[in-house]
């Protein structure tokens, strides 16, 4: 047996037959470094991209160490947004799948207040949440953590990012003295550090190389001088565009992200890429909480081929097979980068980044260069032909129904309905996703119109809902 087997750890029966069962019997390098420390007790600090595994890491640890029959609130998972809070909550209840009475509760800002008093209001083992509405229950008195054996800060540094530094400080102040505390962060800055003094007792530090192979990820490098001309220093959005768009007709990917350092130029990237046909959603901080939703359901159901991003938007994401990034824009800071193209290449796949930039820019390849321990060379662009082609499609359509979990709506009703008599086949039903009072389906996009309509004429539970087509 294997020191890195999932086995050679002392985890309960239940867990390990639950792990062997999802095909986890490995662990992956965070895992294997981290898990004896937290399962020793110790307080651990572990630098780790996302995508490395720290989720499983930190849930098997707090479940090894829940006592189901006590039904207090036993541990906190701090998470930077509520996407990551959310992702967080669905692993921990798939490795608690062998536990049975445990609840796990999830607790956001953007969500109403009222429904997270009355679960609270029932209990919970385990409370996943965002710094800010953790902080409100905390202030109100709805949630009590005198019986918190365990801390886990997820993303730490993104917090800081974020503006949570102040909520951190009013909640670790309601934490009891005696506990377990765990901090995961990709990078290690002194802010962390600052933090991991005020909360940890001699904490172990677990330092894991990337998680992503760098023969997985093929990076190109590309000077948009190169159809810009003489780079004379004006406004080169065109120039950029235009290049992001001979690139994306020469990958051809089905899911990539595009990078760009501002708010503004996010939102300005996706209406031109739509206006040119392509599929393309933006993600910045100025969404409203349903339409980013809205967002990353029809991103990760593949009904939308470009995510255009900011960073601070984008962490946090954990969308399955990306295929490509594309830094429409150097980041600002080095270690930026790599989180960027971190994002593909993942558990053994290929995938591809560019970076464009300008001749004027050169001294920041040299910096990236240095940071990367590689040489970098500029390719020259594919021909400028290509874009005579017409952009391609999303393979999936997303139809969204205005009925949810609170009207008892499943995902089983939704296949149900749309494969039963006349209605289209399994095989083009993609991602089900269900919210409080909304659901989506992704369905192929050559059948949507059928699909619309199996559902309009049909019924759910036995009642009707309003159906519609999300378009851009």
């Amino acid at each position: 047996m294997s020191n890195t087997d999932f086995s050679s750890l002392k985890l309960r029966p239940d867990l390990l037959k639950n792990l062997a069962s999802l095909g986890y019997l490995s662990m992956t390098p965070v895992q294997a470094q981290s898990l004896p420390h937290i399962l020793a007790d110790a307080d651990v600090i572990a630098q780790a991209k996302t995508g490395s595994g720290k989720t499983a890491a930190f849930g098997l640890g707090l479940l090894e160490k829940l006592d189901v029959k006590r039904f207090r609130v036993q541990s906190l998972v701090l998470c930077p947004t509520r996407e990551l809070a959310d992702q967080v909550a669905k692993e921990i209840r798939k490795l608690a799948r062998g536990i049975h009475n445990i609840k796990v509760l999830t607790l956001c800002g953007g969500m109403p207040f009222g429904p997270q008093l009355g679960s609270l209001e029932h209990g919970a083992h385990i409370i996943v949440g965002t710094p800010g509405r953790i902080e409100e229950h905390l202030r109100k008195g709805s949630l009590k953590l005198g019986d918190l054996k365990l801390f886990v800060l997820d993303e730490a540094d993104r917090m800081l990012d974020m503006g949570f530094q102040d909520a951190l400080d009013k909640i670790i102040s309601f934490l009891p003295l005696q506990r377990q505390s765990l901090l995961f962060s990709a990078t290690f800055s002194e802010a962390i550090k600052n933090i991991a003094r005020g909360i940890m007792n001699n904490p172990i530090v677990v330092e894991v190389e990337d998680a992503h192979d760098d023969s997985s990820i093929e990076q190109h490098f590309f000077n948009i001088d190169e159809i810009a001309g003489s780079g004379d220093g004006g406004s080169d959005s065109s120039p950029r565009l235009r290049v992001l768009h001979l690139l994306l007709l020469h990958y051809h990917p089905e899911s990539s992200v595009v990078f760009c350092n501002t708010k503004r130029e996010t939102q300005e990237v996706a209406d031109e890429l739509c206006a040119q046909g392509f599929d393309a959603l933006a993600l910045h901080g100025d969404l409203e909480q349903r339409d980013r939703d809205q967002t990353l359901v029809r991103f990760s159901n593949k009904s939308a081929s470009i995510l255009v991003a900011t960073d601070v938007a984008a962490r946090g994401l954990d969308i399955e097979a990306m295929d490509a990034v594309f830094n429409y824009q150097m980041s600002r800071e080095l270690e930026v980068h790599t989180h960027r193209i971190g994002r593909t290449g993942r558990a053994g796949s290929k995938g591809i980044a560019c970076t464009l930039f300008r001749e004027k820019e050169r001294y920041k390849l040299s910096l990236l260069e240095e940071y990367l321990g590689q040489t970098i060379t500029a390719e020259y662009l594919p021909p400028q032909n290509l874009l005579q082609r017409p952009a391609f499609k999303s393979s999936m359509a997303t139809l969204q129904i205005d009925g949810g979990k609170k009207q008892k709506v499943r995902a089983g009703d939704i296949l149900g309905a749309l494969t039963g008599a006349q209605g289209i086949a399994g095989k083009d039903v993609g991602k089900i996703q269900l919210f409080d009072n909304r659901a989506y389906v992704a369905v192929a996009r050559e059948v949507a119109s059928v699909a619309l309509k199996k559902l309009l004429d049909g019924k759910l539970k036995g009642r009707s809902f309003r159906v519609r087509r999300i378009r851009g």
